[in-house]
């Protein structure tokens, strides 16, 4: 009996946590900005490429909006978050689970930066639909999140710790600290130029002051300074007209998972954590060109793959925690067996064990890595520029042309992607 449960449930977890290349039709689709196409395969392959709800929504949703299919990629966005509540919701019940195997058992409730940027890029949605007032909705619900991601879990894993010193587990030191990252320049920004759109002064000056403020609360996740450009943002000579653009570049990062063994209780213990992985992108620089000859050097404004490991430090000590709590509880039981003269159960028990412990490597894909922005203060009138993403060496990667009847009064903002 032990040996029939302990092979199945090693069958299981393993097919899960199995490395395959079955992103690779819709990361090559990506990679040469055929955004239409990567959702197509996502729509076709979802049944075999997704077992989680909210990685599918959100996925597609991103694609959708770089396809500039705006309508679709709200109803997706919108579906992820609902699902991502949900799945946090049934979290709850499904807890006694993921302490008998692992936190794969749960349905993905979606990482903290993912839940935060799905509003940015709903925001943006609305804006390309000449909808002011639900992007400013957009942007409130990001900022309330961040808000609450402030404290999100701390009484989680003060709850753990109380509940391994009863035990009488002394948990090692090692987990991240908490950054409490809780103010996102790209939120400010966008709040800033929508309220002006709106006509909301008072509120667009907040978020300009917020803006700045982010780039002071959070010097591990802003490490360059904040864009000169949006010192003009507010100040808009009368009969002018301004164009911002902002422009996205490179990928999210992925997940992976690293064993460590650690000392406890006077024996070692495996325990196998998920930890936040860069990927590289070719893009170094981006620039504004007229064709009538200026050049804007676009600034940096978020470094998104820092703000997903800034937010994911908010959970390392809980994972941390509850990985020890779980590893420590399997590793009593296979004791007790042996000890009771089930030698055999118990070494099945220490097989389960190690092959039970995989870390959550769930993340979505397709989010940005950087964004940049840049403004100008122009006369009203059609204007023809490019927006040129560069690699390290000056070599072009892409070049994205446009044409645009840029308006005083009105907020002309251009947005542009290149993933590479």
């Amino acid at each position: 009996m032990y040996r029939k449960l302990v092979i199945s449930t090693a069958v299981i977890v393993l097919c899960f946590s199995c490395a395959t290349d079955q992103y690779r039709q819709v990361d090559n689709a990506v990679s040469s900005g055929r955004y239409d196409h990567a959702a197509e395969i996502i729509e076709e392959s979802k049944k075999d490429i997704y077992r989680d709800a909210v990685l599918y929504y959100l996925d597609k949703g991103i694609l959708e909006h770089f396809a500039g299919n705006y309508n679709d990629s709200i109803d997706l966005l919108q579906n992820g978050e609902e699902a991502i509540y949900d799945a946090f919701t049934k979290s709850v019940t499904q807890e006694l689970a993921s302490f008998i195997l692992n936190d794969n058992t749960k349905d993905y409730s979606g990482e903290d930066y993912e839940d935060i940027y799905l509003n940015a890029f709903n925001a943006l949605n609305y804006y390309h639909k000449d909808d002011i007032a639900e992007s400013l909705v957009e942007i409130r619900r990001m900022n309330e999140k961040l808000e609450y991601l402030a404290t999100k879990y701390d009484q989680l894993t003060t709850s753990l710790e109380q509940e391994a010193i009863q035990n009488g587990e002394a948990i090692p030191t090692g987990s991240a600290p908490s950054s409490h990252f809780a103010n996102s320049a790209l939120a400010r920004y966008l709040g800033m130029l929508f309220y002006r759109a709106d006509g909301k002064k008072d509120d667009a000056r907040i978020d300009y002051e917020q803006l700045k403020m982010a780039f002071i609360q959070a010097p591990e996740v802003y490490t360059t300074p904040a864009p000169s450009s949006i010192d003009e943002e507010l100040d808009i000579p009368v009969g002018k007209a301004r164009l911002n653009v902002l422009c996205f570049a490179g990928l999210s990062p992925v997940k992976e998972e690293r064993t460590e063994r650690i000392s406890l209780s006077n024996t070692y213990i495996k325990i196998t954590l998920p930890f936040i992985q860069e990927r590289s992108s070719e893009v170094n620089r981006v620039s504004l060109v007229f064709n009538a000859g200026q050049t804007i050097t676009l600034d940096l404004l978020e470094n998104i793959s820092s703000v997903a490991q800034a937010t994911f430090a908010e959970k390392v000590p809980l994972i941390y925690i509850k990985t020890i709590l779980r590893t420590v509880t399997k590793s009593a039981v296979s004791g007790v067996l042996d000890k009771e003269g089930y030698s055999e159960a118990s070494k099945l028990m220490q097989f389960f064990t190690e092959v039970s412990e995989q870390a959550d490597t769930r993340l979505s894909r397709y989010f940005p890595s950087k964004a940049y922005i840049g403004g100008i203060t122009l006369e009203p009138g059609v204007y023809s520029f490019s927006i040129n993403y560069y690699a390290s060496n000056g070599r072009l990667i892409q070049s994205e042309k446009k044409t645009m009847d840029i308006q005083a009064h009105k907020l002309n903002l251009v947005e542009a992607i290149c993933l590479k």
